[in-house]
């Protein structure tokens, strides 16, 4: 009997391939980087074969890593890059340009002139989003729109869409040969096209934006066998597709209503649990769905996105080369006792919640000469505790629930200066789990559930583990005090771009 469970994580920057064991720890694992491609000022891209062709090659070798084969996996899952947005030739599998990653506000434009009837909430009733350059759907329209041709091939049935996750499932389950074209209820949710309570695409929606419903992926439950792999993984059940976020969501155990947890990750992404019913938001959260495990009822959640964490230390590396590598920040932060009164608002790609403005950009507010590299480097970090405090008061307005503790993860949480610094402002405890990389363990929880290599989520609760928790222990005074200024330096930032 195959003992193990992989998950394929396909993340903003990165690929990884992870085994886990039926306690959920981690047998192998192994990871690659895939280029980050800028083509104008607030365009981002990704190549969609490069992360096509880094999924095999992570998977080989974590495989190989612990001398495993396809036959020792009863499942596997993905989780991905939510709202990336890839457009590909059916019959050769070829992309038609590169992908439009979550970050991009080239759809600035599509999104304002949808907005203009009705306004930003135009669609939240039905999909539980503001109308924003984040989602996948107006990046379908501009790809349709400004590819010579793509629309009338669109039309006559040639073409595909996926978000990160059907990309993948189509390609390993056999691509133009047969490859099944699905996503689940978690990434439909995020293109702005799904109806939430229906859980199928809006037709109304649809025709608006002039994106034809043959390209689109059939909405397929989060725990579910949508096919069978081949190559590397030959025979083995794909049966789990989580955004990564909502796998976060999962592999945290947040199975019940109030659960939440924050990933540290390129962006920060706060989600609570709000049951079996969606929760509108009033506090500029975003609603959206959970999970849904095979026919049981589907799982809702309020979240609370920030495009900019570890991507402004990952700048500070690549940009301004005050860092050789990123774990460096937190030695170089160290270096000075406080952030020397200045706050970084990294609104690179406008603001997400709770805020919602794609014409705010970034700034860097009570510069003086007394300023250092560690100064810089504290407000770096600063800014992603100060974001993920914001999101945490729109989620307790919105919810009626305070929250009593945060449970983290991500790849800044080994961060203990972040980590700390995070309990001080938000007055509650912060707890890392013994697994941190809980986004790769949500997918293959929801692929074992599918097969039965764990029976049911409440079987999942005995494998969290906590590592680590950082208590508050700062003055509610000066708390209040420079939660003020970071206020005062986010409004700094509206309106910049015209």
């Amino acid at each position: 009997m195959a003992e193990y469970v992989g998950a394929l994580d396909q993340g903003t920057t990165s690929t990884r391939f992870m085994v886990f064991d039926h306690h959920g720890q981690v047998v192998a694992a192994d990871q690659k980087e895939h280029e980050q491609i800028f083509p104008r000022p607030g365009w981002v891209e990704h190549d969609a074969t490069e992360i096509w062709r880094r999924s095999q090659e992570v998977t080989d070798a974590a495989l190989a890593k612990a001398g495993l084969s396809a036959t020792d996996l009863a499942a596997v899952g993905i989780t991905n890059q939510r709202e990336t947005t890839v457009v590909w030739d059916s019959s050769t599998g070829q992309p038609i340009h590169n992908a439009i990653v979550w970050q991009d506000t080239r759809t600035d434009r599509i999104c304002s002139d949808l907005a203009a009837v009705g306004g930003q909430d135009r669609f939240r009733h039905s999909t539980g989003l503001p109308i924003a350059t984040y989602f996948s759907g107006p990046k379908i329209k501009w790809l349709l729109d400004n590819v010579a041709g793509a629309r009338e091939r669109a039309e006559a049935g040639e073409l595909l869409f996926g978000n990160i996750d059907s990309w993948y499932i189509w390609n390993v389950t056999g691509g133009p040969n047969g490859g099944v074209h699905v996503t689940d209820v978690t990434n439909a949710s995020r293109t702005l096209l799904m109806d939430l309570h229906s859980l199928q695409w809006d037709d109304t929606i649809l025709a608006t934006m002039g994106i034809p419903k043959a390209m689109l992926p059939e909405i397929r439950p989060s725990s579910q066998v949508y096919g069978e792999a081949v190559g590397t993984l030959a025979g083995v059940p794909v049966a789990g597709d989580l955004g990564d976020q909502q796998g976060a969501l999962f592999g945290q155990t947040c199975f019940s209503v109030g659960e939440a947890k924050n990933t540290y990750g390129t962006g920060n992404f706060l989600l609570l649990n709000t049951g079996t019913t969606p929760v509108p938001s009033k506090s500029g959260l975003i609603t959206g769905v959970a999970y849904k495990i095979g026919d049981q009822a589907t799982t809702y959640m309020l979240e609370g996105s920030i495009a900019i964490t570890g991507a402004l230390v990952q700048w500070l590396r690549d940009n301004l080369k005050m860092i050789e590598a990123s774990p460096e920040v937190e030695t170089l932060a160290r270096s000075v006792e406080d952030n020397g009164g200045i706050y970084f608002v990294p609104a690179f790609s406008g603001l997400f919640a709770p805020y919602w403005r794609s014409d705010a950009r970034g700034v860097v507010c009570g510069l003086t000469r007394y300023v250092t590299a560690g100064h810089l480097a504290r407000a770096v970090l600063e800014a992603t505790a100060w974001q993920s405090k914001e999101v945490v008061d729109a989620m307790n307005a919105d919810s009626g629930v305070e929250l009593t503790s945060l449970k983290v993860d991500g790849g800044m949480v080994v961060n203990e200066l972040l980590m700390q610094f995070q309990a001080d402002i938000l007055g509650v405890p912060v707890i890392r789990p013994t697994v941190a990389e809980t986004t790769a363990l949500g997918s293959a929880y929801a692929a074992g559930l599918a097969v039965g290599f764990w029976k049911e989520v409440e079987d999942l609760r005995a494998n969290w583990g906590k590592d680590k928790q950082w208590d508050p222990g700062m003055d509610p005074a000066r708390r209040d005090r420079e939660y003020a200024m970071w206020k005062k330096a986010v409004t700094r930032t509206f309106g910049w771009v015209e």
